[in-house]
């Protein structure tokens, strides 16, 4: 059969056997794929776990890990990748932590105002000391004190009144001292006492009202052998004048210390010289 002959038949039965139209297949819903893009946060959470993965592998073998109690163990070992040695001497080292309070600023303020009165009253306790102790003598006599009756008991220690009416030891008593012996009187009869001297009273806040009714002259120029009157009831025997105008005094009991002293003062601090009495 030849190949014309053959068409001819497939031809004609496809007339006679006619093919179906190939059917619409319905389309099928595929679901639509995510976005493959990331939020920001959990970029960043991301690229901060990775390098903490790589850390905490990388940690040495005796990195503190807390059990049920604070202690902290080591022993010694060596890391060969770092180098590091823990020796045996940092073993069993214990954290305390209840032993720790917070401190409130209510508790420093007043532990601060506690060290300052604290201080102030050691730098007072040393001022006195400095200035009763470092120049008074007790019981002995000090070089340049003339005064014959240092050893004697004083009015608080039981003591009565020395030969010129003025309790011993007193700084009235030693002024009074020093003026009968400028006048040449060391022994009875004694030539300035208490009677002669300040008869309203024997405290050395009297003595400038007394020289007053005596007629006695006084001023504010230093002069050897006068009295330096001080208005806080004290009284010292005026040694010297210094060219600068400054006096060197002698005194007793200066500052409650019941004992000879000297000290330097400006002439301007004397608030009245009480001069020899004539």
């Amino acid at each position: 059969m030849s190949d014309s002959d053959l068409a001819s038949i497939v031809t004609r039965s496809n007339r006679l056997n006619p093919v179906a139209p190939p059917r619409a297949v319905p389309a099928v819903s595929r679901p639509v794929p995510r976005s493959r893009r990331r939020r920001p946060l959990k970029i960043a959470v991301t690229l901060l776990a990775i390098p903490g993965l790589f850390l905490t592998a990388g940690l040495p073998a005796y990195a503190f890990a807390p059990g049920a109690d604070d202690t902290v163990t080591a022993t010694a070992r060596e890391v060969d990748a770092q180098g590091v040695t823990v020796a045996n001497g940092a073993a069993a080292i214990t954290v305390a932590r209840d032993g720790f309070s917070a401190t409130t600023s209510e508790e420093l303020a007043e532990r601060d105002a506690e060290a300052k009165r604290v201080l102030a009253a050691q730098q007072s306790a040393e001022a006195a000391r400095s200035a009763a102790s470092d120049f008074a003598v007790y019981s002995v006599r000090a070089k340049g004190d003339d005064y014959p009756w240092y050893d004697r008991a004083t009015d608080t220690q039981g003591g009565g009144l020395s030969p010129l009416g003025y309790y011993y030891r007193e700084c009235v008593d030693f002024v009074a001292w020093r003026l009968n012996r400028d006048a040449g009187s060391t022994g009875s009869p004694w030539t300035w006492t208490w009677s002669k001297l300040t008869p309203g009273g024997g405290n050395a806040s009297a003595w400038a009202s007394a020289w007053a009714d005596h007629g006695w002259a006084t001023g504010d120029t230093p002069v050897v052998g006068a009295v330096a009157w001080f208005n806080y009831n004290h009284v010292a025997y005026v040694q010297s004048v210094n060219s600068d105008g400054s006096v060197i005094l002698e005194e007793y009991n200066w500052n409650s210390s019941h004992a000879y002293h000297t000290r330097t003062v400006s002439a301007s601090e004397v608030p009245l010289f009480l001069y020899p009495p004539a």
